[in-house]
């Protein structure tokens, strides 16, 4: 906790050294006026970047959850409904997860898709924890589970890149899915 305290200090004397100087070099140089502008224009910037990091939820859009799933090569064609949206990030994690109320038309198709790829298969909870540890080449699986279809793709770390970890669940009962999305 005080290691995020004191980055957050950092931070937050990095952006006062930085307005302070758009108001005080243009100042000094004879132009109080143009210093004032600057000084609140860098404050408006400012304030902008951190109510994005901090509403950064508030924004997810239909838009985004359906680029996140045409990664995936998962297509919703009917209407659906943001349910919840939860995203949390730190030095070199990522962590994105959304849940999603979709038509029973795409529910049942999207299950017949992922129970007819070639990869297909029926597992019990261990096997689940068994697939998620591994960490060789990129995977893309797809299974069922006592109450939902699931289809995960893992793509190991590359170079100074973490490796990222999706994961789409579709409950077998109802019209939810859910994307998870995991970057360590």
């Amino acid at each position: 906790m005080l290691f995020y305290i004191s980055v957050f200090l950092f931070i937050l004397i990095i952006f006062g050294i930085a307005i302070f100087l758009c108001y005080w070099i243009p100042k000094k140089f004879g132009f109080p006026k143009t210093g004032k502008i600057l000084a609140w224009i860098a404050g408006f910037s400012i304030v902008i970047l951190i109510g994005t990091f901090i509403f950064e939820d508030q924004f997810f859009t239909k838009s985004n959850a359906k680029n996140f799933l045409f990664q995936q090569g998962i297509i919703l064609n009917d209407d659906f409904e943001i349910m919840e949206n939860k995203s949390m990030w730190g030095p070199g994690d990522y962590y994105n997860t959304f849940s999603l109320k979709i038509s029973t038309k795409d529910r049942l198709r999207l299950i017949k898709e992922i129970s007819s790829a070639v990869n297909f298969k029926i597992i019990n909870k261990s096997e689940e924890d068994d697939i998620q540890k591994m960490k060789s080449d990129k995977i893309i699986q797809n299974y069922e589970t006592e109450t939902q279809f699931v289809r995960t793709y893992f793509e190991p770390s590359s170079g100074n890149y973490a490796p990222v970890y999706r994961k789409i669940e579709i409950d077998k009962k109802k019209d939810l899915l859910i994307f998870e999305d995991i970057e360590e």
